[in-house]
């Protein structure tokens, strides 16, 4: 299986999306030329043969540049790609080398994407599409209620062991938070378990500022760096005290927790949740209560000064600015935006893209095998997806053994993963062009450059972290997978449009919440909605690109609806709902 991905999100790997020559992006300096260099020569000293050796010489290299560099927009930009822009560099190897799906679709969406170029300057989705969207404000900052405060018995320890990755970790960081304060304990600041999948060693302090976050938290609930001596060396497990998911449901009652959990703090003194995860559930909590789940994800946890400073710039040399001012920069960089205009090497014609869309895209090799879905890939893709889940999916593949799946049923279902190739149909369907600026978050990408050709012939500006920051600059976090991560979701929270394929992704959710929250209406996302897409495209035989361009829109444009957070839904993907957003006017308690 190597050689089968390629990445185009965290940093490090074989194969990895990194920038050669990125031009003003990078630092903010001139782009330099192809391979092989041109030298100036002084026609006036050098004559006859060596003047005519020189031309020829100029003229090779701009022949290499031409084909090794994409303009953009002013031509202040230029690009030269070792990962995705090798689908470009590449302009001799067969067409069939593309994993395609959609072959009528793609050359029509070719065709849109590079004739309608006035399209995407003028379309609507580059803005909230609706006015009711910044009648809901944030008002999870105040406190309005007096429960709020800590009371004066506390019950002991509470310390939590999150699993997962940066967004799994975010948010059993604010569940923790309100288990604490539901038990009336003192919260340790959280721990962070090694995972052999993300390979981070990172704890809190790496990745979050550790004192804004205890004082900010310390009116709601006892935030401290570490246990009291006397019970750093208990063994948890020994004296019954360490609880793991397999002891709370999924999506738990604040009742289970108060049933299981409460006893054992009384007695002990000190709790031990043990990959601590999504343990809370929604619909049941307080308005108190949820109201500080809210308070921690969307004001308490605030990234580490290095992070915010390299943030800030990744995002500067995306928008091709040098001031950052809008709400979601002072939430996101605070006092440690890089002001660009004061570095000597950025010029005053630096240019750039002045907006940029956002992809996040999950198409990974383990989502791609555990949703049992087919890509068109025959036999060699079902033998390498089979081998992939007896490996890491033991469990499934034993159920599959006794069970038959139909991959045609699945997709119809709306349970399959977008492809590459499928993400760019829904852009070009909304009428972004081929010009568009795009940065593109994620992870390793199940087929590697076959699969992603389709969507950089439609769409060849695509970077990522790698391409707008030097390595010199991604030094310090190398090896680091969550604090890489972070970046991504700086780039996606700061993006004038993010566009999410999967609806499951932590990342997709905490940053489509972010936006909604501190977005204050103009901070559009687009979601397809899988099941009705995948109709969509199983009529792509008859269909007309009119048609398939109206019913896509359709479909976005209704996910877009500004509503309450509906039952059963996250309040980090939808916090319009009591306690993290109010209606203008309609809460007399809070200051707007």
């Amino acid at each position: 299986m190597d050689g089968s991905w390629v990445v185009v999100g965290p940093a490090g790997g074989e194969g990895r999306v990194g920038a050669t020559n990125i031009g003003r992006l990078r630092q903010g300096k001139a782009a330099r030329g192809g391979a092989g260099g041109v030298t100036s020569w002084d026609l006036r000293v050098f004559a006859g043969v060596v003047g005519f050796m020189g031309c020829l010489l100029l003229v090779a290299s701009l022949l290499m540049s031409a084909v090794h560099q994409v303009q953009f927009r002013n031509g202040a930009i230029s690009v030269n790609f070792r990962g995705l822009q090798e689908v470009k560099q590449n302009l001799v190897r067969k067409e069939q080398a593309e994993q395609i799906m959609h072959e009528r679709l793609i050359q029509m969406a070719t065709l849109a994407t590079t004739k309608n170029e006035s399209d995407s300057d003028n379309f609507a989705l580059w803005e909230e599409p609706y006015q009711q969207a910044r009648k809901w404000k944030p008002c999870a900052a105040k406190h309005s209620l007096a429960d709020e405060e800590p009371g004066g018995n506390n019950n002991g320890y509470i310390l939590i062991s999150a699993n997962g990755g940066l967004n799994q970790q975010r948010v059993a960081v604010c569940n923790a938070v309100v288990v604490a304060a539901l038990l009336n304990a003192t919260l340790v600041l959280p721990r962070f378990l090694y995972s052999s999948v993300w390979k981070d060693k990172s704890q809190f302090g790496d990745i979050y500022q550790e004192d804004y976050f205890v004082n900010y938290m310390k009116s709601d609930v006892r935030i401290v760096k570490d246990l009291p001596p006397h019970l750093q060396s208990v063994d948890f497990e020994a004296i019954g005290s360490q609880i793991t998911d397999n002891d709370i449901t999924k999506e738990a009652d604040p009742s289970e927790f108060i049933k299981t959990a409460l006893p054992v703090l009384r007695k002990n003194h000190v709790v031990h949740f043990l990959g601590f995860g999504n343990r809370l559930g929604f619909d049941s909590v307080p308005v108190h209560l949820q109201r500080l789940r809210c308070r921690c994800n969307f004001h308490a946890l605030k990234f580490a000064p290095e992070i915010q400073k390299l943030g800030s710039l990744l995002v500067q040399r995306l928008r091709g600015v040098s001031e950052m001012q809008t709400e979601m920069d002072k939430q996101l960089f605070g006092s440690n935006m890089i002001d660009t205009a004061s570095r000597e090497e950025r010029t005053d014609d630096a240019g750039g893209p002045s907006r940029f869309l956002a992809l996040h895209m999950r198409f990974e090799v383990d989502m791609v095998a555990y949703s049992l879905c087919e890509f068109g890939g025959g036999e060699e893709e079902r033998r390498e997806l089979h081998a992939f889940r007896e490996t890491h999916f033991p469990a499934l593949a034993t159920r599959l053994r006794n069970t038959t799946v139909s991959p045609e049923e699945l997709r119809s279902q709306g349970r399959c993963p977008l492809t590459p190739e499928e993400a760019g149909l829904i852009l070009s369907a909304l009428g972004y062009d081929h010009r568009t600026f795009m940065y593109v978050a994620g992870s390793q990408i199940y087929g590697g450059a076959t699969r992603l050709r389709p969507l950089t012939r439609l769409y060849p500006n695509l970077v990522t972290k790698e391409d707008i920051l030097s390595s010199d600059e991604l030094a310090p976090l190398k090896n680091f997978s969550s604090r890489l991560a972070a970046l991504d979701f700086i780039a996606c929270a700061s993006s004038d449009v993010f566009a999410v394929t999967d609806s499951g992704s932590q990342l997709s959710s905490l940053v489509s919440g972010c936006r909604v929250y501190h977005g204050r209406g103009r901070a559009p996302t687009l979601h397809p909605n899988r099941k009705r897409y995948a109709q969509i495209l199983s009529e792509e035989g008859g269909i007309e690109w009119s048609g398939f361009r109206k019913r896509v829109r359709t479909m976005v444009e209704e996910y877009k609806r500004v509503r309450a957070r509906p039952r059963g839904r996250t309040v980090y993907r939808q916090p319009r709902t009591p306690g993290c957003m109010c209606r203008a006017g309609g809460d007399s308690s809070v200051d707007f």
